[in-house]
């Protein structure tokens, strides 16, 4: 049974969100959860959503949980860290209380309450909401067992490492397919990020830009691997007959 059109008042109020429906009046066979980056909010991630016009897939983007400052933005951090080597705000800190809002507004609401399949929601979060993704599906596979897995349908991550909280390796590695984007140089994505990604994910994949720094993706050739990667892991029924029921 495909899942239904989530509405706002499916999720808790205390969470500020926009949902996009699929366009072309569309049933959604998928989710795709936007988490904006560290002091900005999810009126611009829902801009995105809107723009990627993915057929079949419904877009939520969520605001992070905490306000930044006294500033308009928000963020996705247990604290507020600034980073002593630049002065600025630091992404790492810590991300416990995030990452279970996030756990649960998949298990319990998308799951649940809307009846979308774990492998039918993927996560895309920029900087520090990517790393609460990355987080996330780390929580999901750790809850995981034989009858009842909870691997998701893919996560992207732009800019946006493991925290530093999460397992260092994992025994049974994560089965979630992840893309991680990062710039070819001043990124976060670092060699010791990299290896550490890859010694938690079973299926990795770290596409670095042609220029300095992770900023979101600015052109087409940028934007590619990302939508490669959602058009190998969004599901689609279009010309499947009712009724039909999926093989592993």
């Amino acid at each position: 049974m495909p899942g239904r059109l989530p509405i706002p008042a499916d999720f808790p109020s205390t969470v500020k969100l926009a949902i996009l429906p699929p366009p072309n009046i569309d049933r959604p066979t998928n989710v795709l959860v936007l988490l904006h980056g560290l002091g900005d909010g999810h009126e611009s991630f829902a801009n995105l959503g809107k723009q990627m016009n993915l057929p079949e897939t419904v877009c939520i983007a969520i605001r992070g949980p905490k306000a930044l400052l006294d500033l308009e933005g928000a963020h996705w951090g247990d604290d507020i860290i600034f980073d002593s080597s630049n002065g600025g705000l630091d992404a790492d800190a810590g991300l416990r209380e995030s990452t279970e809002l996030i756990k649960v507004l998949i298990n319990d609401m998308l799951v649940e309450k809307c009846g979308y399949a774990h492998r039918e929601v993927t996560l895309l979060g920029y900087g520090q909401g990517g790393m609460c993704a990355l987080s996330t599906a780390i929580a999901l596979h750790q809850l995981s067992n034989d009858t009842t897995p909870r691997e998701l349908g893919g996560i992207i991550s732009v800019g946006g490492p493991l925290p530093s909280e999460a397992p260092a390796a994992l025994i049974s590695k994560c089965k979630t397919p992840v893309i991680v984007c990062g710039g070819s140089s001043a990124s976060a994505i670092t060699s010791t990020a990299e290896e550490k990604l890859k010694r938690n994910f079973e299926h990795i994949e770290i596409k670095r830009y042609r220029r300095s720094g992770d900023r979101m993706p600015s052109n087409r050739d940028e934007m590619m691997p990302i939508m490669q990667f959602l058009a190998r892991r969004l599901k689609s029924t279009k010309g499947v007959p009712e009724g039909s029921i999926e093989v592993a």
